[in-house]
């Protein structure tokens, strides 16, 4: 079903407020996490901080886009910029984790940090969730491919907090590493379908004929 200018407008609008969120809050995020990382010694909070100015690189490309007078002209530069965002966390969050493990580094207890990955792990799934539904009903290839930056984001918070927690209760210090090597092989696998783009956009229109259906 096709939309009309409004709803349309309404859409791009609320693509612009999430996406503003979550650049507003991965700022705060970034620069608490790499100073309580900093404190700790601990390369998985780093990372994490390092992760967030990632995810504001992806939700400043979409906003920009969707500043513009034609987004949809933008739809494949913002989707390659997006895939080098996945790319590049996938790099960083690999090469860390195989260092931790080689090194055995064991960081220090951050009780900033756990809180920290405890409020992003409920936070960034909201926001992703938010952005890929008003994605798919925009038909925006580039919105849908950043609510699954932010969702990885979600997964490296509940890594970060299982990784510090563990370290900070059982000793286990490899926790993390191990998780983050799982989130980078999701990471490039999505980078891909980013820099695709056609297949990308391709799927989300399959999502909304099958809507427009039923």
């Amino acid at each position: 079903m096709a939309l009309t200018d409004a709803r349309r407008h309404v859409l791009q609008r609320r693509i612009r407020i999430i996406v503003g969120a979550t650049i507003g809050y991965n700022v705060i995020e970034a620069v608490i996490a790499i100073s309580a990382g900093a404190a700790a010694s601990s390369s998985a909070l780093i990372g994490f901080g390092l992760d967030s100015t990632i995810e504001v690189l992806s939700a400043a490309a979409v906003a920009w886009q969707f500043t513009r007078r034609e987004p949809d002209r933008w739809e494949k530069p913002t989707l390659r910029v997006i895939a080098l965002a996945f790319f590049a966390l996938a790099a960083y969050v690999g090469v860390a984790s195989v260092s931790s493990l080689i090194g055995g580094h064991a960081a220090e207890h951050s009780t900033v940090g756990i809180a920290l990955a405890a409020v992003s792990a409920v936070v960034m799934p909201f926001l992703s969730f938010a952005e890929r539904r008003a994605g798919l009903a925009l038909g925006s290839a580039t919105a849908v491919a950043d609510s699954r930056q932010t969702l990885i984001c979600a997964y490296l918070s509940v890594a970060v907090l299982l990784g510090l927690v563990l370290n900070s209760t059982l000793g286990w210090w490899w926790a993390d590493a191990v998780a983050g090597l799982a989130i980078a092989a999701f990471a490039v696998r999505e980078g891909i379908e980013a820099w695709r783009g056609d297949t990308c956009a391709t799927s989300v229109g399959m999502l909304l004929e099958d809507d427009g259906d039923h």
